[in-house]
């Protein structure tokens, strides 16, 4: 089972059956391989549950996907598009807050770290949690994609009704196969190419997600999101 990190109590429940699997006993004989061999690992221990920490599974309201963290040093720190204040804002983020300000009027922040929409419910998750310095994907395949789809399916599960940012193939694909999120979905399921600049510019500037988001919940009794920082 993974010991890097203490699963936190609201999502305990929904992910012991994984964490008790022979792919998750097996990821954290390689994390710690990894460590144990001096590797630079991002993001460092404390932080790589950190979006579970931040956003409890009866709070989530929105769930944005993200691929795996940055692999720079200081830049990840457990939530997906966020990095550290006063580390420099990444390019997919800052597409991000172009379109948060053309769709919403508001200013660009001046930092890159999302913990405030964390502690309003928004998921910031990583289908890959960890990896090493300097080596993107290095981690993908070894066993977090299963922990992070037990994750977005209890969210799935939920009553109430959520929304789900997926912002590019990758997200789209991880959630395809979720149950709950089908057609028919009591959720609201929002797509759109990735922030990246290699496609804001094919459909993800004037997608209006944020301001859609907002409409939904509020609409449903569940509250807006207070997307400033």
């Amino acid at each position: 089972m993974i010991q890097s990190d203490a699963v936190p109590t609201s999502w305990r429940a929904a992910l012991e059956p994984e964490l008790a699997t022979p792919k998750s006993r097996a990821l954290g004989g390689f994390l710690r391989a990894e460590e144990a061999a001096d590797k630079a690992i991002y993001p460092p221990r404390g932080n790589r549950l950190a979006a579970l920490e931040l956003t409890p599974l009866e709070q989530v309201k929105v769930v944005i996907l993200g691929q795996d963290p940055y692999h720079g040093p200081g830049q990840a720190h457990g939530l997906s598009f966020s990095v550290q204040a006063g580390i420099k804002v990444p390019p997919s983020l800052n597409n991000i807050y172009k379109e948060l300000s053309a769709d919403l009027g508001l200013p660009v922040a001046a930092h890159g770290n999302l913990s405030g929409w964390a502690r309003q419910g928004v998921l910031l998750l990583n289908a890959v949690l960890t990896v090493e310095d300097g080596k993107p994907a290095s981690h993908q395949g070894k066993g977090w994609e299963e922990i992070t789809d037990a994750v977005v399916a209890a969210v799935a599960a939920k009553p109430e009704t959520c929304v789900f940012l997926l912002w590019g193939n990758h997200a789209r694909k991880k959630a395809s196969n979720v149950a709950g999120l089908g057609r028919g979905s009591h959720h609201l399921i929002l797509t759109a190419p990735h922030p990246s600049p290699l496609s804001a510019y094919a459909g993800w500037f004037g997608s209006k997600h944020f301001s859609q988001t907002n409409v939904f919940l509020d609409e449903r009794g569940r509250g807006a999101i207070d997307w400033r920082l």
